[in-house]
């Protein structure tokens, strides 16, 4: 998955929704959704890229809020996480 900004990221986000995705994915992505556009609203608008910097304070807000999952939430939030931090420019 690559992303250009925010904007694309987030009608990603959307499609899985239409897409009808499995519960996990609407799940994370939805969880993960949250805390990116946190970050962004501190930092810029949703045409901004994504960059390096703003994934380490997602990963950060993240590994703060773990508590708030089950072990098992954990594991997949962390998982579909994993899997867009390769769109962040690093």
């Amino acid at each position: 998955m690559q992303f250009t900004n925010l904007t694309d990221l987030y009608f990603h986000f959307d499609l899985l929704a239409e897409a009808e995705a499995d519960a996990d994915t609407l799940f994370a992505s939805s969880y993960i959704r949250g805390f990116i556009a946190l970050i962004a609203a501190q930092t810029g608008d949703e045409s901004q890229p994504l960059t390096a910097q703003m994934a380490n304070e997602v990963t950060a807000q993240l590994a703060r809020a773990k508590a708030e999952l089950s072990p098992q939430d954990q594991v997949i939030v962390s998982n579909y996480w994993q899997s867009l931090i390769p769109s962040f420019n690093t």
